[in-house]
């Protein structure tokens, strides 16, 4: 299991990676070196808010905000993911 990430780590796209919509496909891609991922809808939220200048809980705020879903759930589930990319080396955290 991924190591939990500071809530106020303030997340990034790695260099070389890049969230672009297909339009071709109508969806989203994640474009890193050698490597395509199709996230879900959800990991296409958490992606959207990635730009280097929102915390982890500010990032959270936001999806609370935007879905009216409970923060434990959704805190779980955005260090999860984020965690995951960073070990893949897609994500670093400030």
């Amino acid at each position: 299991m991924a190591a939990q990430l500071a809530p106020a780590g303030v997340p990034r796209l790695a260099r070389g990676v890049r969230l672009r919509h297909d339009e071709a496909r109508g969806q989203w891609v994640l474009l890193a070196p050698e490597r395509v991922l199709h996230p879900d809808p959800v990991a296409v939220e958490i992606l959207k808010r990635v730009d280097g200048e929102r915390s982890i809980d500010a990032i959270i705020d936001e999806l609370i905000t935007a879905f009216a879903v409970e923060r434990e759930r959704v805190a779980q589930d955005v260090d999860a993911f984020l965690a995951n990319l960073a070990t893949k080396g897609m994500v670093e955290v400030a």
